[in-house]
C-alpha cells in the first residue's frame, strides 16, 4: 500500500508542478500581451487582467502541492532540527495531521464556495463560470493532501537539509 501511495504521490506532484509551471508561463505571456496591447497598440485587452488573476490562483494551488511534498513550506523547522528520536517522530505526526486538517477545511469550504458561485460568470469573459476559478481551492487542497501523506511516508525535507 505504501508503494502505491508513493507512486500516486509522485505522479500527482509531478503533474501539479508541471501544471503550475505551464500556468506561470501562460501568466507571463498574458501579462506581456496586456502591456503590449495597452501601451504599444493603445487597445487595452479587456479579458487578460481577469484571466491573470484566476490563473495565478490555480498556479499557487498547484504549486503548493510540490511545496508540501518537498517540505518547503514554513513549518516547525527549528523543532525538527533540534529533535531526535521519538520527539522528532511526534513533531512529524503533529505537522502531518495539522496540515491534513487545514487542507480538509480548505477543500470543504472550497467545494461549497465553488458550488455557490456556479451560476455566476466572469465579467470580462462572458459564459465562463466563476466556479472554475474557485475550484482551484478544493482541487489544490485534495492534491496537497496526497502530497502531505507522501511527505510523511517518505520525507524529503530539502528546505530543512539546506538550512543554515
Amino acid at each position: 500500500m505504501r508503494q502505491v501511495l508513493l507512486r500516486l504521490d509522485r505522479w500527482i506532484t509531478g503533474l501539479a508542478l508541471n501544471g503550475a509551471c505551464l500556468l506561470l508561463a501562460t501568466v507571463c505571456v498574458l501579462g506581456l500581451w496586456q502591456v503590449v496591447a495597452r501601451f504599444v497598440l493603445s487597445q487595452p485587452s479587456t479579458w487578460t487582467e481577469e484571466a491573470l488573476r484566476r490563473l495565478l490562483i490555480w498556479c499557487v494551488m498547484l504549486g503548493v502541492v510540490a511545496a508540501f511534498r518537498h517540505g518547503a513550506l514554513v513549518s516547525v523547522d527549528l523543532m525538527l532540527r533540534l529533535s531526535r528520536g521519538w520527539f522528532r517522530h511526534l513533531v512529524r505526526h503533529v505537522i502531518t495531521w495539522t496540515s491534513l486538517a487545514f487542507l480538509a477545511v480548505i477543500a470543504w469550504f472550497g467545494i461549497d464556495l465553488a458550488y455557490r458561485v456556479r451560476f455566476q460568470t466572469f465579467a470580462a469573459m462572458d459564459g465562463i463560470s466563476m466556479a472554475w476559478a474557485y475550484a482551484a481551492l478544493p482541487v489544490g487542497a485534495l492534491l496537497s493532501m496526497v502530497a502531505v501523506i507522501g511527505q510523511h511516508l517518505d520525507a524529503r525535507n530539502t528546505e530543512l537539509d539546506n538550512a543554515q
